[in-house]
């Protein structure tokens, strides 16, 4: 049995989905952790520059860079908030569950929390993407398989639609804002 079952969401129509199973999974005796990584700010701008063309690369002004990094933090409390609506809902349906948003690469990150936090099963899901798509944009599944250190559950996500519900949690998400 399952007891430190971390969730993957990434706001997607299937992460309604991936937290139900999990849910029902947590259901006897287990405890959630929620995840949603989120993308590093690109820091690889070094000190802001007045806006100009180098060598044919455009460069950043400060006001550029205060309004990027704004911008990026704005998102990261965004996620937050929306990662804290979904472990209400899961506490609402008596599941001990908390919650985290760390920042960069998702495979890396879920498997780095999943260590850190002893997870005994990963539930996240699961888009379909095979072959050459898979090569190109990557695959967070795929790389927890392969690299977590416990059994991972993928959710499939495109083709199954998610029970509705009232009490669902997109429309916990949706009556939280």
């Amino acid at each position: 049995m399952f007891q430190r079952i971390l969730v993957a969401l990434d706001r997607s129509n299937s992460s309604c989905r991936v937290l139900e199973e999990a849910i029902a999974l947590a259901k006897p005796a287990g405890q959630l952790h929620l995840v949603m990584v989120a993308p590093p700010m690109e820091m690889n701008y070094g000190e802001p520059f007045y806006l100009g063309m180098e060598m044919g690369r455009g460069t950043w002004t400060a006001e550029l860079y205060q309004s990027q990094l704004a911008r990026w933090q704005q998102n990261c409390q965004e996620i937050e908030h929306w990662v804290r609506s979904q472990a209400d809902f899961a506490r609402r349906q008596g599941i001990a569950a908390t919650y985290t948003c760390p920042e960069g690469a998702p495979g890396p990150a879920l498997c780095d929390v999943a260590t850190d936090w002893r997870a005994d099963l990963i539930v996240m899901g699961r888009r379909g993407r095979s072959g050459f798509s898979e090569l190109l944009l990557g695959s967070v599944s795929n790389y927890a398989m392969h690299h977590a250190p416990c059994s991972v559950l993928t959710v499939q996500g495109m083709g199954q639609p998610a029970m509705a519900t009232a009490t669902s949690p997109s429309s916990a998400a949706a009556s939280a804002v």
